[in-house]
């Protein structure tokens, strides 16, 4: 598909968008709006066999996630997304780096219920942040089974209780390997689909 294939040179080099000027995040946003209007399924909730698995991101515009690498002496590293659906969870990684032996990972842990056709109401339930060779961190894949069978860790590691939660995400494009997602916040998330093992 030429859409894809236009999204995809466009965000190539960006590094998940640190490296995006303004002139080119207006180019991604173009061309992601141009794929959405082309989504090949239609109800992505009803194809848990395409949604579900290891999702690693590629570009965003959330500033949340990107100002990780602001902060001194620390540099964002992959992210990685694992969605359940039939258990309703979503896992996300962030890998940390900066001085040596001092690698950190961010975790995230939320359960979902769907409220559209493509909408999901988020509701973060998890955190853990630590160093990753004080949890033993191998792979992200290791790491999301360890919180999904309720591992425990040498970090901070807290339950999230915030009942006003107000997250929700849109998925507005699927297909086998690409999804496109749309926060509460404005938002903009491109993931390519991680093959079973590769999240290394």
């Amino acid at each position: 598909m030429l859409g894809k294939t236009a999204l995809l040179e466009a965000i190539a080099g960006k590094n998940r968008g640190l490296l995006a000027s303004e002139m080119d995040r207006q180019a991604i946003l173009s061309a992601v709006s141009h794929l959405e209007d082309h989504n090949p399924i239609l109800r992505p909730l009803e194809a848990p066999d395409k949604l579900n698995g290891n999702w690693r991101l590629l570009y965003t515009t959330s500033q949340e996630l990107l100002g990780i690498d602001q902060i001194p002496l620390l540099k964002l590293g992959q992210i990685y997304q694992y969605i359940q659906v039939e258990t309703a969870k979503i896992y996300n990684i962030a890998e940390i780096y900066g001085l040596p032996y001092l690698e950190g990972l961010v975790s995230v842990s939320a359960n979902f219920q769907p409220v559209s056709e493509r909408r999901v109401k988020v509701n973060f339930e998890r955190s853990i942040i630590g160093l990753q060779r004080l949890v033993e961190y191998q792979s992200a894949e290791n790491f999301i089974q360890q919180v999904a069978t309720g591992g425990k860790f040498r970090a901070i590691d807290f339950s999230i209780t915030n009942r006003e939660q107000k997250g929700w995400l849109d998925i507005t494009y699927l297909d086998d390997d690409l999804r496109i997602g749309r926060g509460n916040q404005g938002s903009v998330f491109v993931l390519a689909k991680c093959s079973p093992g590769s999240l290394v």
